[in-house]
C-alpha cells in the first residue's frame, strides 16, 4: 500500500524542464533511493515532497495521520535558539516531556533551589505517565551517537558538520513514519555513517534518499527510482542490481532506437510516394509513421570518452616529510609524523572528524606550518588541492567564461581540446555551458571547481572530500579519470566505495595525533579494525569473568536449582539469537532478497535486537548468583 503517491508532477525554471509529468509511489516499509544527474531536480522534488517548493503541475498525496520527516541538504535552524531548543521543537508530547526533563537536567547542575528540585519531579512525573523512559533512552542513545552534548550550546556556534549531525538527529528522535533525506551522508565521518546504515535497518519506516554514497545505497536500500530524461525508471533491488539492470535496459533502447531509424527511413520513402487520396489503412500507416519518428529521433546519453589530461613532468623528488608535529593548545592533531611520497602513491586518508586529517593536508599544500619539524617538496612539483570549501566567491560569469579565463585550449596527453569540449567531457552540456555561475545547482558548482583543478596539470593531487554534492553517474566518470592519473594522488573521503577503487593504503587518524599508515584499502583496514575490535571484546570478558570468580565464593546466597536452569537456558537462547541475527544482516546485505523478504528480514532484525536485550539483562542478573 502506497504511503505517499506522487502523480503527473511538473516543475520547470523558465525554460529548464527538471521533471514533467512523472508518476510513482512508495509503499510502507520501503527504502527508496532517488538517483539522478546534478541538476534534474532530485532535491526539488524532496522540497515539493516536504512542502517546501510548490510543483507547476501535478500532486503529492499522503497517507492520512503520516508522520514526515525531512532533512535538507543544507539545514537551517533558528541561530539564536540552543540546541535543546532546535532538538525537541516538536509538538510531539513525548518530545515535550523530555524536553522539560532534560532542561531540568540542565538547570539542576548549578541551581539546587527547591523551585528546581519540584519542576525535576514534574518532569519526571510525566515522564512516568507518559511511559517515555525508553525513548528517553533511544534519544541519548541517537545524541551521544552523533556527539551531541552540550545542549546549552547556542546554534550560531556551530560548524556545518555539527549542523548536520544535529539535524540527523533531530529527525530521528522525531520518531517519523517516512523520511525524506537529502544527502545525509555529507559531512559525517566513515564510523558515523556506518551507525545510521544499521540504525536506519534495524528502524521499521520508509525512507526516500537522494546519496551519492553507494554502499549506502547497496546496505540500506531495497529499490532504487532513477530520473532520467523527464522519465522515471524502477529497479527492484539495491545500487549493485541498479547499475546492472540500467546497463541491460540501455542496451535495450539503443536496438530499439536503431530498429525505428531503419524503418523510419523506408516509412520516409512511402510518405513522400504516398498519393494525395488516403484511405483508412493508409491514416493509421501515416499515424505509425509519425511514432516511429519520434522514436528514431530520441535523444539518448552521449557516452563521454576517456579523458587523459597532459600532467607536468614529476622529478625523483617529490614530497618528503620529517618528524611533523602540530598542536592547538592541548589539542594534539599530528604527533611526529613521517613519510617520503613515491611516484604512483595513492593514498587515502581516514578518521573521525575533527582528528586533523584537513590540517596535515594544509601542511603538505605550505598553507600552514608545523610545530617543529620538516616539509621538504621537490622542484617539479606542482599541487591541484580541491579543498572542502569549494570555489571563492567570484564575479558572476558563464561556465565557459570562467574556464577560458584560465585556458583557451586544454593540452591532453594526445593533442588538445577547447574549453567547450573540456567542459562537455565533464558532463556540462552545451546549452548549460551558457548558464550563469550562480544558476548551477550545488553538485554542478563542485563539478566546475574539481575539473579547475585539473588545469593547473598537478603532478601531485589532493582532493578533500570530492564525493560531496556529485551524483553517481559523475563519480563514476572521475573514478575513470583518476585510475588512469600517473601522478600522486591524496584522497580524504567519507565515501567507502570511492576510496576502495582509487586508493592501495590509508592514513589512518587514530587519535592523539597519531597517524597509522595501513597498506590495503579503506575495506580491508575496517575488517582488520572490526577483528581486532571482537578480539578486545574477547579479552575484556574474559577478564571480567575471572574478577568475579573470588565473589562468587563470597556469596552466601547460592542459585536455585530453577535459576541453573533458566541461566543455562538463556545461555543457549543468546547464543542461538546472535547466529541468527548473522544470518539476517547477511541475507538483507545480499541482495539477493525481493522487496517483502526484505520487509520481513527487517522486521525479524528489529525483533531479535528486542529479544537479546531482554534475556542479556536477565542472564546478568542471574550470573551475579554464581
Amino acid at each position: 500500500m502506497n504511503v505517499v503517491l506522487i502523480e503527473q508532477l511538473s516543475k520547470s525554471y523558465g525554460e529548464k524542464v527538471l521533471f514533467e509529468n512523472i508518476t510513482f509511489g512508495i509503499d510502507e516499509g520501503q527504502k527508496v533511493a532517488l538517483i539522478a544527474r546534478n541538476g534534474a531536480g532530485k532535491s526539488t522534488l524532496l522540497k515539493i515532497m516536504a512542502g517546501i517548493d510548490d510543483a507547476d503541475a501535478g500532486r503529492v498525496v499522503f497517507n492520512r495521520d503520516l508522520r514526515v520527516a525531512y532533512l535538507p541538504q543544507n539545514p537551517e535552524f533558528v541561530e539564536s535558539n540552543t540546541v535543546l531548543q532546535e532538538l525537541f521543537s516538536s509538538d510531539n508530547n513525548f518530545m515535550q516531556a523530555i524536553s522539560e526533563y532534560e532542561t531540568c537536567l540542565q538547570l539542576m547542575e548549578h541551581d539546587h533551589s527547591a523551585q528546581v528540585q519540584l519542576q525535576m519531579e514534574n518532569a519526571i512525573s510525566r515522564m512516568d505517565a507518559l511511559q517515555a523512559w525508553d525513548y528517553e533512552a533511544k534519544v541519548k542513545e541517537i545524541l551521544s551517537k552523533f556527539e551531541i552534548g552540550k545542549l546549552d550550546q547556542q546554534v550560531s556556534l556551530l560548524s556545518g558538520g555539527q549542523r548536520k549531525k544535529l539535524a540527523l538527529a533531530r529527525i530521528f528522535i522525531e520518531e517519523a513514519d517516512l523520511l525524506i533525506m537529502d544527502e545525509p551522508t555529507n559531512h559525517l565521518d566513515i564510523a558515523m555513517i556506518e551507525w545510521m546504515e544499521d540504525y536506519l535497518e534495524r528502524q521499521r519506516l520508509t525512507l526516500l534518499v537522494v546519496t551519492h554514497d553507494r554502499y549506502f545505497l547497496d546496505n540500506v536500500c531495497d529499490e532504487i527510482i532513477e530520473l532520467d530524461r523527464n522519465e522515471i525508471f524502477r529497479y527492484k533491488g539495491n545500487y549493485s542490481y541498479f547499475l546492472e539492470k540500467k546497463a541491460e535496459r540501455e542496451v535495450i533502447e539503443a536496438t530499439e532506437i536503431e530498429k525505428a531509424r531503419s524503418l523510419y527511413k523506408n516509412e520516409l520513402e512511402w510518405m513522400r510516394r504516398m498519393p494525395k487520396a488516403r484511405g483508412t489503412k493508409a491514416k493509421a500507416r501515416i499515424d505509425s509513421f509519425y511514432e516511429v519518428k519520434d522514436k528514431a529521433f530520441q535523444k539518448t546519453e552521449d557516452k563521454i570518452p576517456q579523458l587523459e589530461l597532459k600532467m607536468s613532468r614529476l622529478g625523483g623528488k617529490i614530497l618528503e616529510v620529517y618528524n611533523i608535529n602540530k598542536a592547538y593548545g592541548s589539542l594534539k592533531v599530528i604527533d611526529d609524523f613521517s613519510y617520503t611520497f613515491k611516484k604512483g602513491d595513492r593514498i587515502g586518508i581516514v578518521g573521525k572528524n575533527g582528528v586533523g586529517k584537513s590540517t596535515l593536508l594544509n601542511l603538505l599544500t605550505g598553507s600552514d606550518k608545523p610545530d617543529t619539524g620538516r616539509i621538504i617538496s621537490g622542484q617539479t612539483l606542482v599541487m591541484g588541492y580541491y579543498s572542502q570549501e569549494g570555489l571563492a566567491p567570484m564575479e558572476d560569469k558563464r561556465v565557459i567564461e570562467i574556464i577560458k579565463d584560465i585556458a583557451e585550449d586544454i593540452p591532453l596527453g594526445k593533442g588538445s581540446v577547447s574549453a567547450s569540449q573540456f567542459l562537455y567531457y565533464f558532463g556540462f552540456s552545451f546549452p548549460v555551458q551558457y548558464n550563469y555561475y550562480s544558476s548551477l545547482s550545488g553538485g554542478e558548482k563542485r563539478r566546475l571547481y574539481l575539473l579547475m583543478q585539473f588545469l593547473l596539470q598537478p603532478n601531485f593531487l589532493i582532493l578533500d572530500e570530492p564525493t560531496n554534492d556529485l551524483d553517481v553517474f559523475t563519480l563514476t566518470l572521475l573514478e575513470d579519470f583518476l585510475l588512469g592519473y600517473p601522478g600522486c594522488l591524496i584522497i580524504v573521503s567519507h565515501d567507502r566505495y570511492f576510496m576502495d577503487k582509487l586508493v592501495d593504503h590509508v592514513f589512518v587518524f587514530e587519535g592523539n595525533g597519531l597517524i597509522k599508515d595501513y597498506y590495503g584499502n579503506y575495506t580491508d583496514y575496517y575488517r582488520e579494525k572490526l577483528a581486532e575490535e571482537q578480539k578486545i571484546k574477547a579479552v575484556q570478558k574474559q577478564a571480567k569473568e575471572i574478577k568475579a570468580e573470588p565473589r562468587i565464593k563470597e556469596l552466601s546466597k547460592k542459585p536455585t536449582y530453577k535459576q541453573q536452569k533458566e541461566y543455562e537456558a538463556l545461555s543457549i537462547d543468546i547464543e542461538k539469537l546472535e547466529i541468527e541475527k548473522a544470518a539476517v544482516i547477511e541475507k538483507m546485505n545480499s541482495g539477493e532478497s525481493k522487496p517483502d523478504e526484505l520487509q520481513r528480514l527487517s522486521t525479524r532484525y528489529a525483533e531479535i535486537g528486542e529479544l537479546l536485550e531482554e534475556k542479556e539483562m536477565r542472564w546478568l542478573e542471574l550470573s551475579e548468583l554464581f
